[in-house]
């Protein structure tokens, strides 16, 4: 259907420029992860642009169902533009999308500021120049020839512009490509492989979409993806390989001058979370992540954070996190699995790693363990479990030919399997092991052996987790009936396999009687998961409790972090 062009920029506008956007991306996802060397050669910078426009989008046709629903007066300028910001900040992925974001947002805080119906051509120039600042703000350390300087570009373009917002767009579009094609000059990197800065490219394709919502009309012309014939892709890095690319080496060039390989160096893990805070604890942080690590974004504002950085030590971003307020929806991806990054470590880039697993974990410090292990994971939060898109861009992200899925919640079963057929019609080779809790991850992630044939790893990581059986200590919400009888709200429940088993009133002796039962069966280790609210005396009583009753069984401790569950406990 064609797009309707509109002629002030309000909350249609608004909603049309997402979609558009999101169409946009979609079309040059590939493209633009092809070009990414820029901070890390992962290859998702496209993938993650689309991901976050796409949750701004969702955000938006959300304000409009409500107020659809409710009668048919739409939502104002205001509401749909700081939906857009509000989905663009939780859905933000990666280093560009964390910056795109905060360009949403600086443009709202214009957009909604004042309370107009709408924007004319001078509030979409104040618009994209609060946009560009703000941005460049987030970051710690500003990199020209990167997506802020493209940024910085199309709001100088839009400064001399007069008129509609249809010629302030076009404006700030050709602005954008023209810093674009001028990237590789002003970043060493850009130029030995060969290409334009992918997150500058997302971009110039998000303004493009700004000037077809004003005026109907694509811009003509490809934007640059390979330099110097203004399209293409042509950079040596392979894409997929997280390796960071050292500016000061010297490249090994081939044919048109790319670079043949790359070397690996820099922190090992990037960390991305949303954090409730207050302004003085973030500015706390800041300074907290920008002694541990590089790549450094912190955007948001007003209690709610999306915070973006890499590591060596992606426990203590985490903790870091923790100690300035309430971090969650936390991703943690390893920049490749044994990748040595100590300074001065290097070594070529290499294709897809035979094998990953890939995991979904419910607290940041089992986060911590798993991807220390050399698991991808993928957080999920109480009451907010990962989409089926989430764990196929986990699978994506994990960049192996063969891909062990570990859900890890009985519910999940279905949106894994999901997930695994999805990928595999991408020719990937995925195998789902249907394990129900964390515990029997952690058993099936110990008897892991990558340089098992696949099937044959598959099933000793199948028959460790079936081996392991699973608890979980919580405290009911409700009275409801029960396997045991009938619970009251804020009772404490023991839930065995699933099935609540004990109903009391004290943690420690209702995790002591639950441990009790799955140990009469028999065992040889217990594995217990505290999560952030549970004191360390219920873990302490059960050691003990463990050491002088059951003298052939060992038990390990892990810190879960905000898990939902007060004690996951596992027997094999």
């Amino acid at each position: 259907m064609a797009q309707v062009p509109q002629t002030f920029f309000d909350a249609l506008a608004v909603r049309a420029w997402c979609g558009l956007a999101l169409d946009a991306l979609g079309r040059a996802r590939e493209e633009i992860d092809a070009i990414n060397v820029y901070p890390v050669a992962d290859g998702d910078t496209g993938t993650n642009l689309y991901l976050t426009v796409e949750s701004a989008a969702t955000a938006v046709e959300a304000v409009f169902a409500g107020y659809a629903a409710e009668g048919p007066e739409g939502p104002t300028l205001a509401d749909a533009a700081r939906a857009m910001a509000h989905g663009a900040l939780i859905g933000a992925r990666g280093n560009s999308g964390t910056i795109l974001a905060q360009l949403l947002r600086g443009m709202a805080q214009v957009l909604a500021g004042d309370g107009a119906a709408h924007a004319d051509g001078q509030g979409l120039r104040r618009a994209l120049r609060t946009a560009a600042a703000s941005a460049r703000q987030a970051v710690a350390h500003p990199v020209e020839g990167t997506v802020l300087t493209v940024a910085s570009a199309a709001a100088d373009a839009a400064d001399g512009a007069e008129g509609d917002c249809g010629k302030v767009a076009r404006a700030a579009y050709d602005g954008a490509r023209t810093a674009l094609a001028a990237t590789p000059g002003q970043l060493a990197v850009l130029r030995r492989a060969g290409v334009v800065d992918a997150g500058g490219r997302g971009l110039v394709a998000v303004l493009a979409a700004l000037v077809e919502t004003f005026t109907g009309e694509t811009p003509g012309g490809p934007a640059p993806g390979a330099y110097g014939n203004g399209a293409g892709t042509h950079a040596r890095v392979r894409p997929g390989t997280h390796a960071r690319v050292e500016h000061d080496e010297p490249a090994e060039c081939a044919g048109g001058g790319g670079v043949t390989e790359a070397t690996v160096t820099g922190p090992a893990y990037e960390v991305i979370y949303l954090l409730e805070a207050e302004d003085a604890a973030v500015e706390r942080l800041r300074q907290r992540l920008d002694g541990l690590g590089d790549s450094l974004v912190v955007v948001g504002g007003d209690g709610l954070w999306n915070v973006h950085v890499h590591v060596d030590d992606a426990g203590a971003a985490v903790e870091a996190g923790v100690e300035a307020g309430r971090p969650h929806r936390i991703r943690i991806a390893h920049f490749g699995a044994g990748d040595a990054h100590a300074p001065g470590a290097g070594r070529p880039s290499v294709e897809r790693a035979a094998r990953a697993v890939v995991a979904v974990v419910p607290g940041e410090g089992l986060a911590v363990l798993y991807t220390g292990a050399g698991a991808t994971t993928v957080l999920a939060r109480p009451g907010e479990p990962p989409a089926s898109g989430e764990l196929v861009e986990a699978v994506r992200r994990a960049h192996a030919h063969e891909v062990v899925l570990l859900p890890n919640d009985a519910e999940l079963r279905h949106t894994a399997a999901a997930a695994a057929e999805q990928v595999r019609a991408e020719g990937l080779r995925v195998a789902l092991i249907p394990t129900r809790s964390a515990v029997q991850g952690i058993a099936a992630l110990a008897v892991h052996e990558p340089e098992r044939r696949f099937d044959e790893d598959v099933v000793a990581m199948t028959s460790a987790a079936g081996a392991t059986r699973y608890a979980e200590i919580a405290v009911a919400e409700r009275q409801s009936w029960t396997m045991a009888g009938i619970c009251q709200a804020g009772d404490v429940l023991g839930l065995i396999d699933g099935d609540v088993a004990v109903i009391g009133d004290d943690v420690t002796a209702t995790a002591t009687a639950v441990l009790d039962r799955m140990l009469s069966a028999g065992g040889e280790m217990v594995t217990l998961v505290l999560g952030d609210e549970t004191p360390h005396t219920v873990a302490t009583h059960l050691e003990t409790h463990v050491r002088e009753g059951y003298l052939a069984v060992d038990t390990v401790l892990y810190q879960g972090g905000r898990q939902g569950a007060l004690l996951l406990i596992g027997v094999e």
